[in-house]
């Protein structure tokens, strides 16, 4: 299922998550500009390798993606998700509260696949802190989702906490359903950094402050 549109309404610019979709697409490109080997090398350098970490990678990984379906696919659910969440917070702690997403679902890849050398990348992580946070906060928004249907398209107006509790689930399963392999991140999906992401979003969310105009209007 692919979200296309919330009904929630914002009321001051989405700058911050502009700014992050703007920096991925950025760091993508010089990604593109590279030949195999020195993409190789530059993952395997500013993404997340578990079994040689470095704090850094906590960070770096997040603006790092693995192709074009990749960054498109996280990029999208960032701008329909996040738009809500940095209104309710305002800029500076959306800012703060995307970043400790990202490193909280990171740390919980690493608890769960600490030896692993295999690089991983993506800011579907912080991305899931963000709809953890607008599952508690905006449950009963509605978003219009793009649903297949045996061999068409359509669309369906679903509750947010219908959408965002059955993606959970979805990570959920297949996350302990991998742990019996050799690797934690089954098809190159770390599905334990979306959990992790996802619950440390709906825990911060009800510890952060939202803006004075959240509480006049919701």
């Amino acid at each position: 299922m692919i979200p296309l549109r919330s009904s929630e309404r914002t009321w001051s610019p989405a700058t911050i998550t502009i700014i992050l979709i703007a920096l991925n697409f950025a760091v993508f490109l010089f990604e593109l500009s590279l030949p195999s080997w020195a993409l190789d090398q530059f993952i395997a350098h500013y993404g997340i390798v578990p079994d040689r970490l470095r704090y850094s990678q906590l960070f770096t990984s997040m603006f790092i993606h693995g192709g074009w379906l990749h960054i498109i696919g996280n990029m999208w659910f960032l701008w329909i998700f996040g738009r809500s969440i940095e209104d309710l917070l305002g800029h500076a702690r959306y800012l703060i509260f995307y970043l400790v997403c990202g490193v909280a679902a990171a740390l919980t890849q690493v608890f769960v696949d600490p030896y692993s050398r295999i690089p991983t990348v993506g800011a579907s992580g912080a991305i899931a802190g963000v709809m953890g946070a607008y599952l508690v906060k905006f449950p009963r928004a509605r978003i219009i989702t793009l649903v297949p249907i045996f061999f068409f398209l359509t669309t369906f107006e679903l509750p947010a906490a219908v959408l965002l509790i059955f993606w959970f689930a979805i990570q959920f399963f297949n996350g302990v359903g991998s742990v019996g392999y050799s690797q934690v991140s089954t098809g190159n999906v770390a599905f334990f950094a979306h959990i992790g992401g996802f619950i440390s979003g709906m825990l911060l969310i009800l510890v952060i402050p939202a803006e004075r105009r959240y509480r006049s209007w919701y």
